[in-house]
Parts: structure tokens; sequence; C-alpha cells
């Protein structure tokens, strides 16, 4: 499939999960359903990652501390994020959109544009086969979808976001400037608080405003980078191309801990958890990392970052082999350890040829042993299989007392 031929509209979705990681957590415990839950820490370096639509009614929302949001909601119920599973419900979402279209970008685990404009033929215009998919993700999860559809990247961003949850909405071709006329200046893409509060001072607060000024009169008053994207995002003629290609550069996980490491055996420990979740998507994204990196923040913010070119790989104890030789260069065991992360880089198809090391097990037998584990896992839960120089388990701040 396609997009547009020359002269023909496209049609683009937005589709964007209701709250996913808190919806996943109230399906999969229905204590937890018509409550405000919270997936995050409430810890004072601990963040929301998400909030119900329950504990979004007290303000609470992702990125907000979550102290903060403890203050706002007491009664939320805060829940550890489990990004494996997010990451499988994420594909089965996923393969709901590969069903109609191969022109599928996505943004993250929860959110994806679309351009179906090659498959109306097939399925029928924008609309109908939002609302397909909008059932068939309903079916496959248990979970709600909210879509925007309309001729553009942006203008079907602003639209999936207006209804939520659960919302559809459509913007016909040739109703884009009437649509986001009546709209805050801050849904425009790159309006944040400073530049809202630029604009206001020029006495622009709505997108009609916006719409207003031509786009000479926007250059001479916002700059030459500024003005013409204000035009061109008012106006709804974002010409951007679905980009179904954006490939991952790179695969990593850090945590930051709620209390500093100072334990040498914690940090190896951790740094094992690090490495089994970035094995795991590697291989659930079905590539291998030629680079290894090692991220590691001080209690003072002073942040160390250290790397090595390797055989590729997606084996977790040879990730975690690298990092702890990594880390023997670069931290002799204090002072304590803020942070940690791992990253595997310079990707490669999983299939690529890979050199094995002279005493090393061939490749293809961890390979299979790598694929039980991760089956076992997906089916039993994270605890359910460990590797053998596993002492203890961690959570996202930092590791769990047995």
């Amino acid at each position: 499939m396609t997009g547009a031929p020359q002269g023909l509209s496209r049609t683009v979705l937005h589709a964007d999960m209701d709250a996913f990681y808190a919806a996943i957590e109230q399906r999969d415990r229905p204590e937890l359903r018509g409550r405000p839950v919270v997936v995050g820490g409430s810890g004072p370096r601990q963040v929301v990652s998400t909030a119900s639509y329950e504990a979004r009614k007290f303000g609470v929302h992702s990125a907000m501390p979550g102290v903060r949001a403890r203050q706002l909601c007491p009664q939320a119920v805060f829940v550890l994020p489990r990004m494996d599973v997010y990451a499988a419900v994420s594909a089965q979402v996923r393969a709901v959109f590969d069903r109609f279209t191969d022109l599928v970008e996505p943004l993250s685990l929860d959110e994806a544009f679309l351009d179906v404009t090659g498959s109306r033929a097939l399925f029928g215009c924008g609309a109908t086969i939002a609302r397909r998919i909008k059932d068939e993700v309903q079916r496959a999860t248990e979970l709600t979808v909210s879509v925007g559809v309309a001729t553009s990247k942006y203008v079907a961003k602003v639209a999936s976001d207006l209804k939520k949850p659960d919302g559809l909405v459509v913007v016909p071709p040739g109703e884009e400037r009437a649509f986001l006329a009546p709209l805050p200046v801050s849904r425009l893409w790159g309006v944040g608080p400073t530049t809202q509060q630029q604009l206001e001072r020029a006495g622009l607060r709505t997108i009609a405003d916006v719409q207003s000024r031509s786009e000479r009169q926007l250059v001479q008053a916002f700059g030459d980078s500024l003005g013409p994207h204000l035009f061109v995002l008012a106006n709804g003629l974002d010409p951007r191309a679905v980009e179904p290609l954006r490939e991952a550069r790179s695969i990593g996980h850090e945590m930051t801990f709620a209390e500093d490491l100072t334990d040498a055996d914690e940090v190896r420990d951790t740094l094992l958890q690090l490495c089994q979740m970035v094995g795991r998507r590697l291989r659930r994204e079905g590539v291998r990392g030629s680079v290894v990196r090692l991220k590691l923040r001080h209690p003072d913010f002073t942040t160390l970052s250290r790397q090595r070119k390797v055989a590729a790989t997606a084996d977790d104890l040879e990730l975690h082999r690298t990092v702890c030789e990594l880390l023997a260069g670069c931290w002799p065991g204090r002072p304590g350890v803020r942070l940690l992360g791992v990253t595997a880089a310079q990707l490669v198809p999983f299939d690529a040829p890979v050199q094995g090391g002279l005493f090393a097990a061939p490749p293809q037998k961890r390979d299979r042993l790598l694929a039980a584990m991760d089956r076992i896992r997906d089916r039993h839960g994270e605890s359910a299989v460990r590797h053998g120089v596993e002492r203890r388990h961690t959570n996202p701040w930092g590791p769990s007392p047995e």
C-alpha cells in the first residue's frame, strides 16, 4: 500500500491508547477498576509514568514527581511498571494496525500514525477504518484506543486527543482550519509555556488568531524558524509523510534509585536486570547490538558514560559481562550510585552472521535457550525463570528484598 497519488487528499490516522499502562493494570487486576491508579513510584526521586483517568481528575499526570501525585491524590494506588507486559500488549495493537496498512509510524508503545490512503478502496473511508481498528483493538486487548482522522499528521494528532478516552474525531478534507481555529495556541506542536507567553503577548491566544496573520507577518514577529512553523500548523498544512521505516538506532533502559546504591553486588545485580530488559527488547525487535553502553550517575549528578564495541549480541549475559567490565573501569565502589543505564547500539538484524568466541556456546544454542526463557516469562511472569547468576530481583527504583 502507498500514500496518496498526486491530487488525492491523504487519510492519516493517529491512534493513541487510553492511559495505556494504567489501563493494562486495571484490566489485569479487577480490584483496581474504577480506582485512581498511578503507574510509577511515590518516592522523592520517582515519577509518574501514566495515571488512570480516575487519578487525572485530581490533577495527576505523566512525568509528575511521585511525591506531588501522592499529595494531589492520597487515595491513589501506586503500582510498579511492567514494561515487558506493556510491550507485549503493544505488539498486539501493532498487529491490528498492520492488518489495515503497511504505512505505520510508531511513536511509542501506545501511539502511532497510520496512512490509510491506499487502504480506502479495500476497507472504506478513514472513519470506517478507524472504527474497525477501535473494535479490533478492543477485542484483542480489552483496551480502548482514541483515534483522530485527518489529512495530515498534526491535525490527526490534535483530533485524537479531543474526546479521550475511547474517542473518534474525524476532520474532513477542507475543514482543517475551521477545526483548529477555536483551539488555544498551546495545541500547536512546539508551543510550550515560554512560547505560549510570547504568542499571547503578541495578542495570539487561539489558533484562529495565528491564522489571521500572514506567513510574512509571523516570520517578522517570531523569526525564520518559528514563524513558518506556526503558519504551516495553524493552517493545517503539515506536509510530512507517515514514515514506517523509523527503526530504533539503539535500545536501552535505565533506573534512578530511591536510595543510592553503595554495595557492588547490588550494582551488578541491577545491571543484570537492566541487561535482561534490553536483551528481551532486542530479541523482540529481531536485532542485536554491536555497541554496549554503560551510564552511571553519582549522587552529586556527575554522570559517566562508557561503551565498547562487541560481537553483535542480544544475549543478556553477554551484555552483563560487558557492562560489568566497563563498570570495573570507572567505579571503584564509591561514591554511591544514583542512576544506572544499559544501552545496546549500532543494531544489526538478528540473522546477521555472528562470530562466536573459541570457548563460547554456539550462538544458535544460546538463542534457543533465551527464546525459551522469553516464552516462559511471557506466560508466567518475570520471576518465573532467572539466570543462574541472578541473586536478587529489582524494580524500577532499585533492588527488591528477597
